[in-house]
C-alpha cells in the first residue's frame, strides 16, 4: 500500500494524510483492549494530530512555492486514492495495536525475539505469494536482482529497518501504542531541527507552531498517560494445612 499510495500522491501529501493515524490508533486501541481513553487523553491526541498536520501543510506550501505552483485546497486531497490511503492508515494502526495485544496478552509467555522471527517470516511468505501471483518470483533470484540487493546502501536500509522493527516490539512490550504515536510525532519535529542544524534548512513558522502544539500535547498527555501493562503469571500461594505446619 505504501508503494501504491506514493505513486498516487506526492510525498508531502502522503505524509500529511498519514497523520490521521494518531486518532485512528486511539480508536483501535479502545476496541482491542476494551479500554476507554479519558477526555484529556483524547484531547492530547487531537492536539497532536493538529500539530503534525500543520507541520506537513507548511512543508507542502514551501514545496509549492519552490515549484512555482499554486497552494492546494482541501478538496484537492479528496479523490478515489483517498480510500486506499485510509485503508493503509487503518491497516498500519490495527497492526501496531494488535502487535501490542499479542506481546502483552495472548503471546506474553513467548520470547519477544521468537515473535519477531515469526513476523519477519510472515513478511517473506506474503511477498513470495505476491511475486508468485504476478509471475515474478523467478526474477527475484536472478544474478542482477541479488547483486542489486547486496549494494551497501540497500543492506544498510535492511539492517536499519530490522533494528527499527526490533526496537518497536520492545517499545510496545514495555510501553504502548498511544505513546508510540507521540514518539512518531516527535520524530517529525526532531527531523526539522536536525535539518536546520546539519543542512542549514530554515525552520519556518509552520514548523515552529507545530513544535509548540506538539509540546503542549505531550505535556497534556503526561498528566494522564495511558497505562497498559502486560499480563503476568500470578502465583497463588496454597493455604497452609495442619500437616505442612
Amino acid at each position: 500500500m505504501q508503494f501504491v499510495n506514493l505513486a498516487a500522491y506526492d510525498p508531502t501529501t502522503y505524509f500529511l494524510l498519514l497523520q490521521f493515524r494518531v486518532v485512528v490508533t486511539g480508536i483501535v486501541f479502545q476496541l482491542i483492549f476494551s479500554k476507554r481513553l479519558s477526555k484529556v487523553q483524547w484531547g492530547s491526541l487531537l492536539i497532536l494530530t493538529a500539530g503534525c498536520v500543520i507541520k506537513e501543510i507548511g512543508h507542502d506550501r514551501n514545496a509549492a512555492a519552490k515549484a512555482g505552483s499554486e497552494d492546494k485546497n482541501i478538496f484537492s486531497y479528496i479523490n478515489p486514492h483517498l480510500i486506499l490511503i485510509l485503508f493503509q492508515v487503518f491497516s498500519s494502526c490495527f497492526a501496531g495495536v494488535y502487535n501490542e495485544y499479542l506481546l502483552k496478552d495472548k503471546g506474553v509467555g513467548v520470547h519477544i525475539m521468537i515473535q519477531n522471527a515469526f513476523m519477519y517470516v510472515d513478511s517473506i511468505v506474503c511477498n513470495a505469494l505476491v511475486l508468485g501471483v504476478k509471475g515474478d518470483i523467478a526474477g527475484a533470484f536472478t544474478k542482477e536482482s541479488i547483486k542489486a540487493i547486496l549494494q551497501p546502501g540497500v543492506v544498510a536500509i535492511m539492517v536499519n529497518n530490522a533494528a527499527i522493527g526490533i526496537t518497536t516490539s520492545l517499545f510496545l512490550r514495555s510501553l504502548n501504542s498511544i505513546l508510540k504515536t507521540f514518539a512518531s510525532a516527535l520524530e517529525l519535529m526532531f527531523t526539522a531541527v536536525l535539518c536546520w542544524i546539519i543542512f542549514g534548512i530554515p525552520v519556518d513558522i509552520f514548523t515552529f507552531v507545530a513544535i509548540f502544539i506538539v509540546t503542549g500535547a505531550i505535556v497534556l498527555y503526561a498528566r494522564h498517560p495511558v497505562v497498559n501493562l502486560a499480563k503476568t503469571e500470578i502465583i497463588v500461594e496454597k493455604p497452609k494445612t495442619a500437616e505442612t505446619v
